[in-house]
């Protein structure tokens, strides 16, 4: 997620520059903001914020907010984004249960649905099950939201926002509103983020290769973009405020972490960045389910089988002391259904592993801290939702 940089008054950037003002109007809240601070805080004339202010209320994404007495002159008029102006689908596979979300604009979750989920059931199980959690999703959401009739938004052009390129639905598939920005799908990895296929998934080796992007575009008549579960994780809790560099690591069914260096997800050319959970650190260690020995997933999850958690948050922090020592971050969250069960003695046996390496570096820096990553166990599915909210902010690099 990048800072907000200034506008750049160039017929190129149009698109640049309306994302600007978006994520500025998304980020003032119900309060809104007038045109001229958004020229202030953007550096673009005031010009070509009115342009682009236009051109989003034209198309339903921003509206008036009232009116702000001004220091000199006539009261300034302010504007809020319109947050029922546009919607997502974040869905979190994991390897034994779904759970999914519709969000607006702003990233406010409208439903949720959750229902079991066997991984390894095979792609028409696991595809059904998401066509239906999205039915369901729309079923619930409060009166009024997703309103219908508004042009769905794309991404912010040259000639205003255009519609989402998923295409209309086809035979059997479910009509939905025109609101509707596309699917995200966060699962383990690994996988491939851009063309959205899956690798050898931890402990279901027959998803290798798997278009799974494709399939649900088709199945759904949406976009659709898919990425590691702890990405997703990563990228909902950098939009959500977090700030610099933190891992976020994910114990569950397995163990996993989301990376984000200098305030962007770091995903690496192959999206391998993250596969935290099989680093060796026990040579000849009990086998783990990706192939190799002594991996860290494998001893914490021993452990957790064992019950012995302060066994578990000890091998845990060893790694988080490994990925601290070789990024250098500033900040270790922890989430997912195990740490949900116990959060007190995750936080304390992971941080008295860092306090320790702390301590053999002699002293010079702090321990890097640790805390229980906001979000809850929806945190997954809401990031999969930014997927596609985040880059109608400016956020292409969340």
């Amino acid at each position: 997620m990048r800072n907000a940089p200034g506008g750049a008054n160039l017929l190129a950037l149009r698109s640049h520059n309306a994302a600007l003002v978006l994520d500025l109007l998304r980020t003032a809240g119900e309060e809104g903001i007038s045109r001229l601070e958004l020229a202030e805080r953007t550096g673009l004339t005031p010009q070509a914020v009115s342009k682009i202010t236009a051109r989003l209320r034209e198309d339903g994404l921003a509206a008036e907010a009232g009116r702000r007495a001004s220091t000199g002159g006539k009261p300034r008029t302010v504007l809020r984004l319109v947050p029922e102006a546009g919607h997502a689908l974040g869905v979190h596979l994991d390897r034994d249960e779904l759970r999914a979300v519709l969000a607006d604009l702003t990233g406010a979750v409208l439903a949720e649905h959750r229902a079991p989920l066997d991984l390894g059931a095979g792609a028409e199980a696991v595809l059904g099950g998401v066509v239906r959690a999205a039915t369901e999703l729309f079923a619930r959401a409060p009166a009024g939201a997703p309103p219908r009739g508004r042009p769905r938004p794309g991404r912010p052009g040259d000639t205003g926002w255009r519609g989402g390129g998923g295409g209309g639905a086809g035979p059997g598939e479910p009509a939905w509103p025109p609101t509707l920005l596309g699917l995200g799908v966060a699962l383990p990895g690994p996988l491939d983020h851009v063309r959205g296929v899956l690798r050898r998934v931890t402990g279901f080796p027959e998803w290798d290769g798997f278009p799974l992007r494709d399939a649900l575009a088709r199945r759904l008549g949406v976009p659709v973009v898919v990425d590691k579960d702890t990405n997703a994780a990563a990228l909902a809790l950098a939009v959500g405020g977090e700030r610099g560099s933190f891992a976020y690591l994910h114990l569950a069914t397995g163990l996993g972490a989301g990376l984000v260096i200098g305030g962007s997800v770091h995903r690496g050319p192959r999206t391998g960045a993250g596969e935290f959970g099989h680093q060796v650190v026990q040579l000849d260690g009990p086998p783990c389910t990706c192939g190799a020995r002594g991996c860290v997933e494998a001893l914490c999850l021993a452990a957790v089988a064992r019950g012995d958690l302060a066994e578990a948050a000890r091998v845990l922090g060893t790694g988080a002391a490994n990925l601290a020592g070789l990024l250098d971050i500033d900040l270790v969250l922890l989430g997912g259904r195990t740490v949900a069960t116990a959060p007190g003695a995750f936080t304390e046996g992971v941080g008295a592993v860092l306090d320790a390496r702390a301590r053999r570096a002699g002293g010079r820096d702090a321990a890097v801290p640790v805390r229980i990553a906001p979000g809850g166990a929806r945190v997954v599915a809401e990031g999969a939702a930014q997927l596609h909210l985040a880059p109608l902010f400016g956020r292409d690099d969340a």
